[in-house]
C-alpha cells in the first residue's frame, strides 16, 4: 500500500467545497501572534488568557472558530476563548490515564478527532504522537488548536486500514470512539495488532451490551441515531475479539454510562445531542428501543 498517494488524494480534501471556508478561517487564526503562551494540561486543554491578545483579536478568534462549528471534542481554552465541546473528553481521559504510561514512547491516536486527548498527552512526554482520522474538518480543528499549542504531533488523514502499512510501529495505540463503526471489528483489531512493536499496548472501547454471554448486538440501520453502528458486543464478547486479534493480558479497565455530564449541546455544537437520541419516555433506551449507551474500555497487549 503506497501510503504516500493516499496522502496526496487526500490532501486535496482540504480543497473541498464545504471545508474551504473552514481553512480560510484557520488562515484568519494564523495571523494571531501566538507566540510564548504558557500551556495548562487541565481538564480544558489552556494556552494563554485574555491578556495574551487584545480585545478585538478574541473577537476576531472567536468569530472565526465558530466557522468550524461542531467542535465534538474538547474543551479549549485558547487566550481567553473557551471552546465547550459537545463531549467533555476530559472524563474519559481522566478515567484512562493512571492506566497508561508513555514517556519516551510512540503513541498513535487513532480517531483521533481535533486531537484533544494528544494535546493532553504531550504532558506525559512521549517519544512520538501521531494521529489518524480521515476528517478534514477534524484536521482543520486541531490545527487552530496546534496553532496555540505549537507541537509536532504528526496529524495524517489516515483511517484504521492504514496503520499496519505506516512507515513505523508503535508503542502504544489508543482507538476511542471508533471500533462499533467498524464492519469487522476483529480485522480492525488485528490491523492494530500488526501496527504495535513487540509487547506494545493498545486501549480501546466500545459501545456495548449487558450479559455473560459472548454476543453481539447488530443494530437493525441506526444506534442512538447513529447510521454507521454495526456492533455492540457484551465485555466477554469483546474479549474473544481481542483474543482473537492476537492479543494477551487483556484487562478490562472500566464500563461507563454515558451521560448528559459528558455529551450535551452547547454553543460550539450543532442543536442536537445524547438527549436527543435516548427514548424520552426512558433513558435506558435508545430512540430506536435499543439500550442506551454504555462503553466498555479495554487494555491489552501484544504477544
Amino acid at each position: 500500500m503506497n501510503l504516500d498517494n493516499i496522502r496526496e488524494e487526500r490532501a486535496k480534501w482540504l480543497e473541498w467545497k464545504n471545508i474551504v471556508p473552514m481553512r480560510d478561517a484557520l488562515a484568519n487564526i494564523q495571523t494571531i501572534n501566538t507566540d510564548n503562551l504558557d500551556i495548562s494540561y487541565s481538564d480544558w486543554l489552556t494556552v494563554g488568557d485574555k491578556s495574551d491578545i487584545a480585545d478585538e483579536q478574541l473577537n476576531f478568534l472567536e468569530e472565526n472558530a465558530k466557522a468550524l462549528i461542531p467542535w465534538r471534542k474538547g474543551p479549549f481554552s485558547l487566550c481567553g476563548l473557551e471552546i465547550d465541546s459537545e463531549w467533555q473528553s476530559n472524563l474519559k481521559y481522566n478515567l484512562l490515564k493512571k492506566h497508561f504510561d508513555i514517556k519516551d514512547k510512540i503513541v498513535a491516536d487513532v480517531g483521533c478527532n481535533n486531537g484533544y486527548y494528544m494535546f493532553r498527552m504531550l504532558e506525559e512526554k512521549p517519544k512520538r504522537l501521531v494521529g489518524f482520522d480521515p476528517s478534514a474538518i477534524f484536521k482543520t480543528q486541531f490545527d487552530v488548536v496546534n496553532h496555540f499549542v505549537k507541537s509536532d504531533i504528526k496529524y495524517e488523514l489516515l483511517g484504521v486500514e492504514h496503520l499496519e502499512f505506516y512507515e513505523h510501529k508503535f508503542d502504544m495505540i489508543f482507538m476511542l470512539g471508533v471500533l462499533y463503526h467498524r464492519s469487522d471489528p476483529i480485522a480492525s483489531l488485528k490491523s492494530l495488532n500488526r501496527a504495535l512493536n513487540k509487547n506494545g499496548e493498545i486501549i480501546v472501547d466500545s459501545f456495548m451490551i449487558d450479559g455473560e454471554e459472548e454476543v453481539a448486538l447488530c443494530p437493525e440501520s441506526r444506534y442512538a441515531m447513529i447510521p454507521n453502528v454495526y456492533f455492540l458486543p457484551t465485555v466477554n464478547c469483546f474479549k474473544n475479539w481481542l483474543k482473537r486479534a492476537g492479543f494477551t493480558d487483556i484487562e478490562l479497565i472500566e464500563i461507563t454510562t454515558t451521560d448528559d455530564k459528558e455529551q450535551r449541546v452547547t454553543p460550539w455544537t450543532f442543536g442536537m445531542s445524547l438527549d436527543d437520541f435516548r427514548d424520552p419516555n426512558d433513558p435506558t433506551k435508545t430512540v430506536e428501543g435499543y439500550p442506551a449507551p454504555k462503553r466498555a474500555y479495554l487494555k491489552a497487549r501484544k504477544k
